[in-house]
């Protein structure tokens, strides 16, 4: 089994590389000039699309083939005090050059929209602001020349009283958004509100695939066990795509606080996790959240080369070994 590691938007090795700058909306309007206050705004875009290079160079030399883009690269694009606003043909060079290198390294490169869009909704002014934010995270995936391998990873939001009547209006919602932006869209478990089965249940009935969150099964598993049997069929809704699996690990913070994601990731409960499945799953991408970024994935992948079943195939990439052949 082949598992490979990344980690999400900011880098705590490399300095002043933020790829989320940005601007108040208090502060752009307290620029008397509104032309000069959208020039800045457009500035400190194109430092984030800067710093982003930075940083897949940064994991180009560290062997990271998994990253999560910064949401906020383009800050304030979805404020009403800009809804003429279209930075994106100014922008376009830029978001080539870093799909160029994507491409040129092989990187899985993915979104998470904010918790802000959510097609579960019964408001229709938040249904199409929600709709509008992944058109314009999947409009920033066609600037960078990526395919649909190239995703965007949402909750179903929220229950609204009714769970089943949620689930049913987040099925509707998202049949009628455009195919091409459902091509790219991946559903994740929450850790307060629709479970992994629950979800399961949502990507089944749109053929969407899922990407399990262990570290949320944990704490809202709806009493379901994360068994053998429940991941053949979350990886079942992967085939046909073009990518393997995908997961996201993160340890509880405290004990006070055992949703929130610590610094660091436990290695323990990940590798119970992939010893149960390395027999039926052959490759498999994971999503590191931990608040120390790419220090916690060195760190990690430092306490697994030290195993006697695992190889370190590259810096964030090991081969788990069967070490009970049938």
């Amino acid at each position: 089994m082949i598992v490979r590691f990344g980690y999400v938007a900011m880098s705590m090795l490399v300095k002043n590389a933020s790829p989320s700058k940005t601007m108040t909306a208090t502060s752009f309007i307290s620029l008397s000039d509104r032309e000069a206050a959208v020039r800045k705004l457009e500035r400190i875009a194109e430092e984030n699309l800067a710093n982003t290079m930075r940083l897949l160079r940064h994991n180009r030399a560290y062997e990271v083939h998994l990253y999560r883009f910064s949401s906020k690269l383009v800050p304030l694009v979805s404020h009403e005090l800009l809804a003429e606003w279209n930075p994106f043909p100014l922008l376009e060079p830029a978001f080539r050059d870093i799909g160029d290198y994507v491409k040129e390294h092989d990187m899985r490169v993915s979104f998470h929209p904010d918790h802000f869009t959510v097609l579960s909704t019964p408001k229709e002014d938040v249904l199409s602001s929600s709709y509008d934010d992944l058109k314009r995270h999947v409009l920033m995936l066609d600037l960078m020349g990526l395919d649909e391998r190239a995703k965007c990873n949402i909750h179903i939001g929220g229950a609204y009283g009714n769970k089943e009547a949620a689930m049913n209006r987040f099925v509707t919602n998202f049949e009628q958004m455009d195919a091409h932006i459902g091509s790219h869209i991946t559903l994740e478990n929450d850790d307060k509100t629709f479970t992994a089965v629950e979800t399961l249940g949502v990507c089944e009935r749109l053929n969407v695939p899922m990407v399990l969150d262990v570290h949320h099964h944990q704490v809202n598993s709806g009493g379901d066990e994360l068994d053998i049997e429940l991941w053949k069929r979350i990886a079942r809704t992967w085939e046909g795509q073009r990518v393997p699996p995908k997961i996201h690990v993160s340890s509880p913070k405290s004990e006070k606080d055992p949703r929130g994601h610590s610094d660091y990731v436990e290695e323990e409960p990940l590798l119970r996790f992939l010893r149960m499945i390395q027999e039926v799953t052959p490759n498999l991408d994971v999503m590191l959240e931990a608040k120390m970024k790419d220090a916690a994935l060195l760190r990690l992948m430092d306490k697994l080369q030290k195993l006697d079943d695992i190889r370190l195939v590259d810096q964030t990439t090991i081969e788990l070994k069967n070490t009970n052949p049938s």
